[in-house]
């Protein structure tokens, strides 16, 4: 009999790879210096990706 094979980590639906942000369009921004640019919105969003990815590879090595 076959063993069943197992779901590759990557592939396990309860514990997706974390998706990378969407980067700003340049036409995004409107230019006039906002206290929350859409562009910081990304940087801060790009942090919590490259954590949560960081997590994630730790979880399955």
């Amino acid at each position: 009999m076959n063993p069943v094979p197992s779901i590759p980590p990557n592939l396990d639906p309860a514990d997706p790879m974390p998706q990378p942000p969407s980067e700003p369009d340049a036409a995004d921004c409107c230019g006039e210096g906002c206290v929350r640019c859409v562009h910081d919105v990304y940087e801060e969003a790009l942090e919590r990706y490259e954590a949560a990815l960081a997590a994630w590879h730790a979880r399955h090595p």
